[in-house]
């Protein structure tokens, strides 16, 4: 069997079965849930709602007139206790609507469209994903709206469905793949439609051989692809994906489109199946809960706005001497400085790992040994970004090609002298952004 793959990258231990045998549980609700308005990249939601007021599960309670954004939705029916900036897992303060679970179970969905993707017109599927508040669920929380709906003179003829979750120690993907195969591929068939792709593909890891065979005994002749790809870090990163898959290379600058593709996740095909044939706004997520810091690592199914200490409460606790929180997984992952910080569409996964004394271990200059560009994915020289960065020359970094890079974190792991590249890099790419705004 042909296992396709990509130049770089790097095998870290995978740490999965730790919770890739524990199947999805739905998380009990807790009394009061932060919902942020800033859910999503692009134009950031302003409340529709009012301190006091009631409001049913599925409505919305945060809107903008911009294309590039999401609404977001109420994940329980309760009252609008409070209306304030709070802690956000991007590491700031942000506006959120806080609310006090209900008594009841009242809820405002959308109008169901149906389960036939081949009898479904894609404009009204298009505009159920809008009004789902739908975003990309690994981690990137891009509109999907928006990206099912590239420029017209970019002719998309493959649509690829990740399911290589490659990040270490995240199962989420895994699961839903095992127990909702049928909605995985529903989605899957929902996203080609609305795109009008001659081609589908669901690319997964070759680490997860159930899941590889489930979804090929569902797909059947439904002219699904089911491709095995290398289990190599990062296999899951979009162009790298591509790459594999389909030998094009999304060009410096470009995206996915550049080259006739749009990648989706897993989690974002089952959102999209559940907005369509049930009407259902994104207000869930699986997230895995996991890590030598807690006692009982696994799948969790949490409604958006549910604390992390809740969650990690429901996984049985903490362990030991916590040393690090992560929103995420350990390569892309963002630390956290609070177990208060609440669930959003983009959070895969709640790693928490105990205290050791080489996380404070302090950086060493270069060495020029040059691992790190073997590496690389993206072909940079991420040793000389580093030092560029260090040195503040933020126009030189962007002349070395800083923007083409995925934030992987390969350069970071393999570094000798624990330099965090990774960090360097996101603070240049920062810098510039603000130069440029300045500019203008």
């Amino acid at each position: 069997m042909k296992l396709f793959s990509f130049k770089g990258g790097l095998h870290p231990p995978e740490m999965k079965e730790l919770a890739e045998s524990s199947p999805i549980r739905k998380v009990e609700i807790p009394n009061t849930l932060t919902v942020p308005l800033v859910q999503h990249i692009g134009a950031p939601c302003k409340p529709t709602v009012e301190v006091g007021q009631q409001v049913k599960e599925g409505q919305i309670i945060g809107e903008t007139q911009a294309f590039v954004t999401a609404p977001v939705h109420a994940p329980v029916s309760g009252k609008v206790k409070k209306i304030e900036n709070a802690l956000h897992p991007l590491g700031i303060k942000a506006p959120a609507v806080i609310l006090e679970l209900g008594e009841g179970e009242e809820k405002e969905y959308m109008e169901p469209l149906g389960d036939d993707p081949d009898t479904l017109d894609p404009k009204q599927m298009l505009e159920a994903v809008q009004q789902a508040g739908i975003v990309g669920m690994g981690g990137a929380t891009f509109p999907a709206h928006v990206k099912f709906a590239p420029p017209k003179d970019k002719i998309i003829n493959t649509f690829i469905l990740n399911g290589c979750e490659c990040e270490p120690y995240l199962t989420a993907d895994y699961r839903l793949m095992l127990e909702r195969g049928e909605d995985v591929l529903l989605g899957t068939r929902m996203i080609s439609k609305i795109l009008g792709v001659k081609r589908t593909i669901v690319g997964i890891e070759e680490n997860k051989p159930e899941a590889i065979e489930n979804l090929r005994k569902l797909a059947g002749n439904s002219g699904v692809e089911v491709q095995v790809a290398q289990t190599k870090y990062p296999q899951g990163a979009e162009k790298m994906l591509i790459k594999a898959l389909l030998d094009r290379e999304v060009p410096s600058g470009g995206l996915p489109m550049d080259v006739g593709v749009v990648v989706s996740n897993v989690g974002t095909a089952v959102a999209v199946c559940e907005a369509v044939r049930d009407g259902k706004p994104l207000i869930d997520r699986v997230v895995t809960v996991t890590g030598d810091g807690v006692k009982n690592p696994g799948n969790f199914l949490a409604r958006i706005g549910t604390s992390v200490q809740s969650l990690v409460d429901q996984a049985g606790g903490t362990v030991g001497t916590v040393g690090k929180l992560i929103m995420g997984g350990p390569m892309m992952g963002l630390a956290q400085s609070s177990f208060d910080i609440p669930v959003i569409k983009g959070t895969s996964g709640i790693l928490i790992m105990q205290e050791q004394k080489e996380m404070h271990q302090n950086h060493l200059p270069c060495i020029k040994c040059s691992f790190c560009v073997q590496a690389c994915p993206v072909y940079l020289i991420p040793s000389r970004l580093s030092i560029i960065a260090e040195a503040q020359n933020w126009k030189k970094a962007e002349e070395y090609g800083v923007n083409d890079c995925i934030e992987c974190g390969c350069c970071s792991y393999v570094c000798p002298s624990k330099r965090p590249i990774v960090q360097f890099i996101k603070t240049t790419k920062m810098k510039l952004r603000q130069l440029k705004a300045t500019e203008k």
